[in-house]
């Protein structure tokens, strides 16, 4: 072990501390102690003129700066969770197919993430060359069901380069469209600020639930009823109230899964005074305040037509926009109440009273029918409503994921439509 001498000398001691790279490239900590006079009497435990000491960097880690360590590398599942975190699945609709479409059977830490809003061959390219881990695909590149994986239809020869190229892919969907803060509030910011409002509202998800509302002639009656309700179905927690009392006996109710509903209706009909006045109700699951398909922006400065055409086209990037004036519209007239919708809005946004709709593409006839109730409508092509959000989405992730993930966006990703 290596001691100072705590005896007063004459001797003055110089330390200094030298942090010098081996050949071997391992970090040396080298102790050097000059004696800069001359003593009579020195103790055997002091530094003798010349002595060198040398010490492996780790014993003094303490004593000096400690490099950053790096960043941990993420697992495909913790990235799902993240995502989950940004847009939950459950906000989608019943109908898409969203999720983890290809799952790799080598699993490997995620280090690239390549945003598209398609899945084409030419991003698939794009992905194998900068040896993507993750392909997150607004729109779903496997929709219907598959029953073989051939090289004859484009999505499934996508769908085979990725699991050979042990490339995962995710799909948000509607989940993004529907979540706060996400593709369609992003898409009628871009005529200003103002009020903004759902305009079909998302429910929470949950199992589906029905109310079972009947007659007994007292309390006595209502019990045995009860207790063979709950008997029938152990898993469920089958409650009941007594909501009013009438003259020929007891309104009560009964709350169940609709996987105890059958078992439940079939102990009620067996008992005749429950029977003689049953009904069935589906509950309905709470809104989600501030998530849903479509938006409606109440501008806080109104703008015309004109205007709000140069805004659409600044924010979503384009030099051209269609555009069909509603009836009695013109260029300059008022746009106070704007309805938007990413992708085919029409059938959120049919019926809605605004000034203005926003959307990336409409039917003829629906066009026809929009003019006619007095909104005028700007149509960007179906993908050009959408991909804009894949840059709020960059910074989203960029603030949720460690260093050592890189999250790009696709610049091969393009609508397939354009103006010529």
């Amino acid at each position: 072990m290596f001691m100072w001498s705590r005896q007063r000398t004459t001797s003055t001691f110089l330390a200094f501390l030298r942090i010098s790279r081996a050949q071997t490239s391992k970090e040396i900590l080298s102790l050097t102690c000059h004696s800069s006079s001359s003593s009579s009497s020195s103790s055997p435990s002091s530094c003798s003129s010349g002595l060198h000491r040398s010490v492996h960097q780790p014993l003094f880690s303490r004593l000096l700066s400690t490099p950053p360590s790096p960043s941990p590398l993420m697992e495909l599942k913790k990235v799902l969770e993240v995502l989950e975190q940004f847009a939950p699945l459950s906000l989608a609709e019943p109908w898409d197919n969203v999720g983890l479409l290809v799952e790799p059977s080598r699993p490997r830490p995620i280090s690239t993430i390549l945003l598209t809003n398609d899945l084409t061959e030419a991003v698939m390219d794009e992905a194998e060359a900068l040896t993507c881990d993750l392909i997150v695909s607004y729109h779903p590149p496997l929709f219907q069901p598959i029953k073989r994986l051939v090289q004859r239809d484009w999505k499934q020869r996508l769908a085979v380069r990725a699991l050979e190229g042990g490339i995962a892919v995710f799909s948000p969907h509607t989940s993004w469209d529907s979540v706060r803060g996400g593709v369609n509030d992003w898409l009628v910011a871009g005529l200003g600020c103002g009020q903004v409002s759902v305009l079909s509202q998302a429910l929470a998800s949950g199992p589906c639930r029905f109310k079972l509302e009947f007659k007994v002639r007292n309390a006595e009656e209502l019990q045995p009823i009860a207790e063979q309700l709950k008997k029938e179905d152990s898993k469920t927690t089958l409650t009941h109230s007594v909501n009013s009392c009438e003259a020929e006996g007891l309104v009560a109710s009964v709350l169940c899964s609709d996987t105890a509903l059958p078992s439940a209706v079939q102990t009620l009909l067996q008992h005749g005074v429950a029977s003689q006045a049953l009904a069935i109700l589906k509950t309905e699951q709470p809104p989600l305040p501030g998530h849903g398909q479509g938006r409606l922006i109440v501008l806080d400065q109104s703008v015309t037509v004109a205007t709000a055409v140069e805004k659409m086209k600044s924010h979503l990037g384009m030099k051209h926009l269609r555009l069909a004036l509603g009836s009695g519209h013109t260029l300059e007239s008022t746009v106070s109440r704007a309805a938007g919708c990413a992708g085919s809005g029409a059938s959120v946004l049919k019926g809605v009273r605004a000034d203005l709709y926003v959307t990336g593409e409409m039917s003829h006839h629906e066009v026809l029918d929009a003019v006619a109730s007095g909104a005028s409508v700007i149509l960007s092509d179906h993908s050009n409503s959408e991909r804009g959000f894949l840059a709020v989405v960059k910074e989203k992730l960029g603030a949720r994921l460690p260093d050592s993930v890189t999250v790009a966006i696709s610049k091969a990703d393009r609508d397939p439509l354009e103006v010529v």
